[in-house]
């Protein structure tokens, strides 16, 4: 019995412990390697796609699967043991992976069926598999001649070890750090349910009683943010900003040399494969085709709102200097986002708590499935779920219980409203754990296909519920919300036969388009009244109340704008030019790179680097591609127009996005996916008028 490798459709967690993960682990290797060498062994006279590329697919699915949960257990349910067993085993699953690009007979085999006449009868998804496999074997290596593919193996491995300790040493140090406070003027400024969450978490940790007050904050996001934007003492605010500032960066958990190993490898391997840097390399088949083109798109846009972005930095100093009677000066970093907040409540008359009521946790996501419904044709209904302890579960526990992972996370079934069939099941876990990295995420836990259903998950880190009363949401987290089911949406929608086109495994410069285009449904305000009711009375947001937030909808747009630019430009700059910084100080680089991308402000932090998960949590992830959310906002905002044109909620135009964009995964290039929907290619113009910025 190999609990990681068990197909049951509904995992069962409670089975998946660290004693498992060993024999399951090289169970599937065993499982994998004897499927790659009945490709290697084939008869070159009776090649076929069965026996070629539809069996390579076929034969890492055991493995992709175990290895899967695992490394998702490890994001959201982190322990010493389990950690200590997916790192003894992340060794020899990195290599087999990297091996196989680089296997020659393997790619002997491939390359007789793929450049054959046979590949002509295919259809054209299979033959789209068939030409991008190809493409991928050679991005990785496989002409390379063996001692260069030797090294290749050394530089995937050591990638492998090093971005998971960078991601472990981030939670770690997030972790590292708390503050208790005892006397509650400190806390003035800080909305109720800020305090409340506080409170509730100093109970659990031991440091509060109901007789004893006291109030626990964290770097956890929720916590630190509820400080940042309303703490009106400014010497909590700093020793917050200043904890920030070690996650990645103190002690043990120091993640310098990481960064700078990580980027080293990464363009070593660049070089080997034929290109000058890592941004050409893993940009050649996404929409931008090169590091170049990446780089310009980031430039040009930040030059068309930089001015705007300094004018409200200018404004918002002399507002600080105007509320509290002293002469204008540069801020500090922990005094941004208090004055911005201060400054926009006097501008609007708009408190981000006086929206929270409108926005409980499952209110937004039931609003949420009615929305996706009327669009997609589509219903999705939760099930009742069971939380059994890892290696706990009862004797006789039902057969068909379906499992959680925490006593949180809720599961949901998928169906097409028409047809009645059942594409897709997922997780939603929202709420902050020590146990948990941080930021939202989606994955994929099973791909389906047009005959068997989608198995996938969406996390984050949102305000957690207070007292056993519903968690009320802000509505930055509600787009957050949005944005993560987009992801789903796009994986559980998939209508490819061939799993490794289905879903989110498209270019990374288009993944962001379902996503960022659902945050669009959170500003309207048709689709707002579908969710946005109030948790106690049930009605939906006053008509003034709504005017307010619509109005502060771009406020301070220009520096939100360039700050994601910002990271952007970091990501290239280390990836495009790594031999102008190499060997400095990084965060002498990280300000040198960023100097006109930043407030002014008198005290510099420690570079985003050293916590940037994006970049460094994984052998590529984002590396070179955190242009892409930029990127894709040009796609939403643009596609968004013909929501706007034929109807937010016109049930034709999301069938429409459906059909061609949420359902065709990979199986055709996107950037033709999109002029099917769009019928034309898309334009900036719409991202600059969403923004506020089309006049700069």
């Amino acid at each position: 019995m190999h609990p990681f490798l068990d197909t049951r459709f509904h995992v069962r967690w409670s089975t998946l412990t660290p004693e498992s993960v060993e024999p399951d682990i090289r169970h599937a290797l065993a499982l994998a390697e004897s499927c790659l060498e009945a490709i290697r062994s084939a008869d070159p006279e009776t090649l076929t796609y069965e026996n070629t590329f539809a069996a390579l697919e076929k034969a890492t699915e055991p493995l992709g699967r175990g290895w899967g949960f695992l490394n998702h257990l490890d994001s959201v349910c982190d322990e010493p043991a389990q950690r200590a067993a997916l790192n003894a085993m992340l060794p020899e699953v990195s290599n087999f992976y990297s091996s196989i690009a680089l296997d020659d007979r393997l790619w002997s085999v491939l390359k007789a069926f793929g450049r054959s006449e046979k590949v002509k009868s295919l259809d054209p998804v299979q033959q789209r598999y068939v030409e991008e496999t190809m493409h991928d074997f050679m991005q990785s290596g496989a002409d390379l001649p063996p001692d260069q593919k030797a090294r290749i193996s050394e530089i995937e491995a050591e990638l492998s070890q090093l971005t998971q300790e960078y991601s472990e040493h981030v939670l770690d140090s997030t972790n590292a750090w708390e503050l208790v406070i005892e006397d509650e003027s400190r806390l003035a400024g800080l909305p109720d349910s800020a305090r409340a969450s506080a409170l509730a978490n100093a109970k659990a940790k031991g440091f509060a009683t109901d007789e004893k007050s006291a109030w626990r904050f964290t770097l956890q996001g929720p916590s630190m943010m509820a400080v940042m934007q309303h703490a009106d003492d400014d010497s909590l605010r700093r020793e917050m900003w200043e904890a920030s500032q070690t996650i990645g960066a103190s002690g043990g958990h120091d993640n310098t040399a990481r960064v700078w190993r990580i980027l080293e490898l990464r363009r070593e391997k660049a070089n080997i494969l034929g290109h000058d840097h890592f941004a050409d390399l893993t940009l050649q088949r996404r929409m931008a085709k090169n590091g170049g083109t990446a780089l310009r798109f980031t430039e040009e846009l930040h030059a068309r709102v930089h001015a705007t972005c300094l004018a409200e930095y200018k404004q918002l100093r002399a507002y600080k200097a105007a509320a509290t009677q002293t002469e204008i000066d540069d801020l500090q970093p922990w005094e941004t986002s208090y004055w911005s907040e201060r400054q926009r409540k006097e501008c609007y008359d708009l408190d981000d708590e006086a929206l929270r009521p409108y926005f409980p946790v499952d209110g937004v996501m039931a609003g949420m499935f009615e929305l996706s419904s009327r669009l997609f044709g589509i219903s999705i209904q939760q099930r009742e779920a069971v939380y059994y302890e890892r290696g706990k579960r009862p004797a006789d526990a039902p057969e068909d219980a379906i499992e959680v992972w925490h006593p949180e996370v809720t599961f949901y079934d998928l169906h097409d409203s028409s047809t009645s069939r059942h594409l897709g099941s997922f997780y939603a876990d929202w709420h902050p754990r020590e146990s948990k990295r941080g930021g939202a995420w989606m994955n994929c836990l099973h791909t389906g296909g047009p005959t068997e259903p989608h198995l996938g998950l969406i996390i984050g880190n949102m305000s957690p519920p207070i007292d056993g009363k519903p968690a009320l949401l802000t509505h930055d987290e509600v787009e957050t919300i949005f944005h993560e089911f987009g992801h789903l949406l796009h994986g559980l929608l998939s209508d490819v036969p061939v799993k490794s086109l289905s879903g989110t495994n498209v270019p990374w410069d288009f993944v962001e388009l379902p996503s960022q285009i659902m945050e669009n449904f959170c500003w309207d305000r048709e689709s707002l009244d579908l969710f946005a009711r109030h948790t106690e009375t049930g009605e939906p947001i006053p008509v003034d109340l709504y005017a307010k937030m619509k109005a502060a909808q771009n406020y301070m747009s220009a520096s939100t704008f360039i700050r994601q630019l910002a990271l952007g430009k970091l990501d290239l700059e280390f990836h495009i030019h790594l031999d102008r910084y190499l060997g400095r100080d990084l965060d002498e680089v990280d300000r040198e790179i960023l100097a006109d991308y930043r407030m002014p402000l008198k005290t510099d932090g420690a570079s985003m680097a050293r916590r940037f998960n994006h970049l460094f949590s994984s052998p590529t992830g984002y590396a070179a591609g955190y242009y892409s959310y930029k990127w894709a906002e040009v796609l939403d905002a643009d596609a968004f127009t013909r929501f706007q044109k034929e109807g937010v909620l016109n049930p034709e135009t999301g069938r429409a996005f459906r059909e061609h964009i949420l359902s065709k995964g990979n199986s055709a290039p996107v950037d033709e996916l999109y002029r099917r929907f769009m019928g034309r290619d898309p334009e900036l113009e719409p991202l600059l008028v969403r923004s506020g910025l089309a006049a700069v």
